[in-house]
């Protein structure tokens, strides 16, 4: 979490907290501005400024980081089809899931899945929550930027490597 700026009220920020606990705890499920307004009791507009200031990041953003953030673990940790881990995490069509997920970790699906199994064994000695935060997917760059960018030419981003 960012550094909340001096404008915010607490009361405010305990309101996104619980709007944003609601996400991580429902990730799969549809949340859009106007529900999670609702949740925290202001405005869409509101809301959804006053978010992305104290997180440093839109809420769908935030959203689409932990699908992909659960996508990965499971892909790493289970046998379950790839389709089925699509689904179970929110998605409404497998070809979204792999855009989405291509475009934010770089690699597809399928190829997440083989470099865990790969370095599994590796890892077994580092604390858990640093190797999730090395495998924390980064979208700094919307996603729809990755893809004018790479249209375009210019700037192309270097995929992220994940452990």
């Amino acid at each position: 979490m960012s550094d909340a700026t001096p404008e915010q009220d607490p009361e405010l920020l305990r309101r996104l907290l619980r709007a944003k606990d609601r996400m991580d705890a429902a990730s799969h499920e549809e949340w859009p501005v106007q529900r999670l307004a609702q949740v925290s009791g202001v405005s869409q507009a509101h809301f959804a400024r006053s978010f992305k200031q104290a997180f440093g990041t839109p809420p769908h953003r935030y959203l689409l980081t932990r699908r992909i953030e659960r996508a990965m673990t499971l892909l790493r940790e289970t046998d379950m089809p790839i389709t089925d881990i699509a689904f179970d995490t929110g998605w409404a069509s497998l070809g979204t899931f792999g855009r989405t997920f291509r475009d934010i970790t770089g690699d597809s699906p399928s190829a997440v899945r083989a470099r865990g199994r790969a370095t599994a064994h590796q890892l077994g000695r580092v604390p858990v929550c640093v190797v999730n935060a090395a495998r924390r997917p980064q979208l700094a760059t919307a996603v729809s930027e990755k893809r004018r960018q790479a249209a375009d030419g210019t700037n192309e981003p270097e995929p992220q490597e994940i452990p």
